[in-house]
């Protein structure tokens, strides 16, 4: 599954590690911590692949890719459901 960002949305990282989503109107804001910006950037490095980032991720944190998958699965669904990014097969 690959994972695409909605058209319009604007994203920047603060000073902090924390990213901030936001749409284009009607506006929503997301504000992610250090974690949920990894999570982010590893979708966008691997062309939002869910699995090629679950794996980056499981290796540069020492867990399981199974485990990171999941999580990163259930980010995912809410950040689908907060209309910011859609999924495609």
């Amino acid at each position: 599954m690959r994972v695409r960002p909605v058209p319009g949305l604007s994203v920047s990282v603060d000073a902090h590690g924390r990213l901030d989503v936001v749409t284009a109107p009607p506006v929503r804001h997301v504000r992610c911590g250090p974690v949920g910006t990894a999570v982010w950037l590893a979708l966008r490095q691997h062309d939002g692949d869910v699995e090629g980032a679950a794996r980056m991720l499981a290796a540069l944190w020492g867990t399981e890719p199974a485990n990171a998958r999941a999580d990163l699965d259930i980010w995912v669904d809410e950040l689908r459901v907060a209309g910011l990014v859609r999924a495609e097969l």
